[in-house]
C-alpha cells in the first residue's frame, strides 16, 4: 500500500513541474505581458523599456521561469494590474467562496447519485430504471451553462425561491446567523445546478457495477444457499458495487474546477472561477497564470486521490 502510495507521489511531482513550464510557456504568448495595463500608455518606450528592464521581462524565458515559479513556491505570483493588489491576496479572498460551492457540491451529487444508482440498478429493465436512464441521458446531452441558465430564470427570477447573483446579502455581520444563512442560500443554486448535472456519470456508473455484479457466480451461489433477496444486495451486490464509487471523489473534485467557472460566471458568484474569467479578458495576466496553475494541480491532486481510494478498495490495481 504504502509502495504504491509513495511510486504515485514520485509520478505526481515531476507532473506539477511539467504543468509549471506548460502554464509559463503559454502565458508567453498571450497578448501583452506582466507589464501591460500597469504604466500609462503615453509613457515614452525608453521608459516602458526601463521598467522592463527592472521587472526582468527582458531576461531569457528560463531565467523568467525560475523567478516566476520560485516566488510561486513561496506564495508570491506578484500583482494584479486590475485589482491593483497582490495576486495571493486576491485569490485569498475568492478561495473560500470556491471551496464552499465545491464541497455542497460534492455533498448533493452523492446524495443524488447513490440512490439513483442502487434504484436503477436494482429495478434493471422497469420504468423506475427507464426513467433514471432518461434522465441520466438527458444529463449527458444538456449544456452545464445551458441548464444553469434555466435554473437561474425559473428558480432565481420566476419564483424568487433563491439569490441571483453574490455570495452573501449585503449589510450583514460575518459570523452571525443571518450571515451563515445568507451565504448557504446564495450557494444552493448553483450548487444544485452543477450538481444535477455532474452526478449522471456516477448514477450510470453504479447502476453498470449493481447489474453486472448481480450476474457475478458468488451471487448466485449466495442465493442458492438460501440467502435473502435482501441480504444478497446489502452484504453482496452493494458493498462490491458501492466500494469503487468512492474512487470517483477525486476525479468529482476534478470536474468541479471546469464547471465552477461557468457556473460562478452565470450566476456572479465571485469565487475563482469568476476571477478567471475575468482576469482573461482583461488579461490580468499574473492573476491568469497564478489560476491556470493552481487549477492544474487541484486536478493532479484529484487524479492522485482517486487512485489512493481505489487502491484502498480494490487491492488488485496497486504496484508490487
Amino acid at each position: 500500500m504504502w509502495k504504491f502510495i509513495v511510486r504515485r507521489l514520485l509520478v505526481t511531482f515531476p507532473q506539477i513541474v511539467l504543468l509549471s513550464i506548460l502554464v509559463f510557456v503559454m502565458a508567453q504568448f498571450m497578448p501583452g505581458d506582466a507589464l501591460t495595463g500597469q504604466v500609462d500608455p503615453n509613457v515614452s518606450p525608453e521608459i516602458k523599456q526601463q521598467i522592463r528592464e527592472r521587472l526582468g521581462l527582458n531576461n531569457p524565458w528560463y531565467v523568467q521561469y525560475t523567478d516566476w515559479i520560485g516566488g510561486a513556491v513561496t506564495g508570491d505570483f506578484g500583482q494584479s494590474f486590475r485589482f491593483k493588489m497582490p495576486v495571493t491576496d486576491l485569490i485569498e479572498q475568492r478561495i473560500y467562496n470556491t471551496f464552499w460551492l465545491s464541497l455542497v457540491t460534492l455533498i448533493f451529487m452523492y446524495i443524488i447519485a447513490v440512490p439513483l444508482g442502487i434504484i436503477s440498478g436494482r429495478y434493471n429493465d422497469t420504468w423506475l430504471d427507464q426513467t433514471i436512464t432518461g434522465y441520466t441521458y438527458l444529463g449527458f446531452a444538456t449544456p452545464l451553462f445551458i441548464f444553469a441558465l434555466v435554473m437561474l430564470w425559473i428558480f432565481g427570477y420566476q419564483f424568487g425561491w433563491f439569490p441571483t447573483s453574490g455570495s452573501v446579502a449585503p449589510g450583514l455581520s460575518p459570523g452571525s446567523w443571518d450571515y451563515v444563512w445568507s451565504k448557504f442560500q446564495h450557494l444552493l443554486l448553483p450548487a444544485l445546478s452543477m450538481a444535477l448535472i455532474g452526478t449522471v456519470s456516477t448514477v450510470q456508473y453504479l447502476r453498470s457495477e449493481i447489474v453486472d455484479t448481480k450476474q457475478r457466480d458468488f451471487i448466485i451461489t449466495a442465493r442458492a444457499k438460501g440467502a435473502s433477496e435482501s441480504r444478497v444486495y446489502n452484504r453482496h451486490i452493494l458493498r462490491n458495487s458501492v466500494l469503487p464509487i468512492a474512487a470517483f471523489f477525486g476525479w468529482e473534485i476534478t470536474g468541479l474546477i471546469s464547471g465552477t467557472i461557468f457556473i460562478e460566471r452565470i450566476f456572479g458568484y465571485p469565487g475563482m472561477g469568476a476571477l478567471f474569467l475575468e482576469s482573461v479578458l482583461m488579461r490580468d495576466y499574473s492573476v491568469v497564470t497564478a489560476l491556470v496553475l493552481l487549477f492544474g494541480v487541484a486536478a493532479i491532486l484529484g487524479a492522485l486521490l482517486s487512485d489512493i481510494i481505489l487502491s484502498i478498495v480494490d487491492p488488485r490495481i496497486r504496484i508490487k
